[in-house]
């Protein structure tokens, strides 16, 4: 099908992004890399008056350290997480997570802001942002806020974002050293969305786990941090009874819909599998 008609924006400056989008009001849409809100306009599930394109703001693009935490604009895109050399030291994670991610054509333009900002529930980085304890940084006509991810998504489609703000980077603290990670996803095809995933980072001491996260993308309306099933794996070696118990424990959390990739009871099964997956190679690579 071909989109409705909308008039195009292309601000040079995020003040006159915010600016645009406060006068427009309901009838605007900001625009990164499009890969969500374009095949819904031209079936016509979105039907935005005006297109606001960031691409033009260079404030929005890139990746720096602050501190003890590495801030990637929102522009940023999935392929310069790839190729980029602190992303692949401090935050090796993001690089695993953006390479399942569609294809390299898609990674090319797709950006990290749009991927956690329109929350889908199917979109990998919400849950890895979620284990990172990542926070958003909301810039809108009253200014700027910082939102921890964990309290970022409501429902499906639905965020904390109010009406004329924005999304505009992304604040991760750099992880301690030697710490273990791991992206579990199981899907039908190369590119396609999850049929159930696992994020997980931990740290070992003496052959047990001190600190874990865990949490897991399109297994419910948002994506889930299951804090029980990272209990259940503090101060274990992982054995076997650990890890069933911490599938046992996400699996509680779950509530995935119906739908092409099997029923929920399918889903919730093997989304308990990518948690143990994701939990035993994390501890591979986790110093001891």
């Amino acid at each position: 099908m071909i989109p409705g008609e909308f008039e195009y924006h292309r601000p040079a400056t995020l003040a006159d992004a915010v600016k645009l989008l406060s006068e427009l009001g309901e009838e605007a849409r900001p625009l990164a890399g499009g890969h969500s809100l374009i095949p819904m306009m031209k079936l016509r599930f979105a039907t935005p008056e005006h297109l606001i394109d960031l691409s033009g703001i260079g404030q929005l693009k890139g990746i720096c350290r602050d501190g003890n935490a590495l801030v990637i604009g929102a522009m940023t895109t999935q392929h310069d997480l790839i190729n980029s050399g602190d992303i692949a030291f401090h935050l090796p994670i993001l690089k695993e997570t953006a390479l399942m991610i569609a294809d390299p054509q898609v990674r090319y333009v797709g950006t990290l802001g749009g991927n956690v900002a329109n929350g889908d529930p199917g979109n990998d980085m919400p849950a890895v942002m979620m284990a990172l304890g990542a926070s958003y940084r909301l810039e809108g006509p009253d200014g700027t806020r910082d939102v921890p991810a964990t309290d970022f998504y409501q429902g499906a489609y639905f965020t904390a974002l109010e009406p004329g703000e924005i999304l505009t980077a992304i604040s991760i603290p750099v992880p301690p050293a030697g710490q273990g990670y791991a992206y579990e996803k199981l899907k039908r095809k190369v590119g396609d969305y999850a049929t159930a995933a696992a994020a997980v980072t931990l740290t070992m001491a003496g052959g047990k786990v001190s600190a874990c996260s865990i949490a897991l993308t399109n297994l419910s309306e948002t994506p889930l941090l299951a804090e029980a099933a990272a209990r259940e794996v503090i101060g274990t070696s992982l054995d076997d009874t650990a890890l069933k118990a911490a599938a046992t424990a996400a699996r509680a959390v779950m509530n995935p819909a119906a739908d092409a990739r099997g029923t929920s009871e399918y889903r919730t099964h093997v989304g308990g599998i990518m948690v143990m997956r994701a939990l035993t190679r994390a501890a591979s690579r986790a110093a001891a």
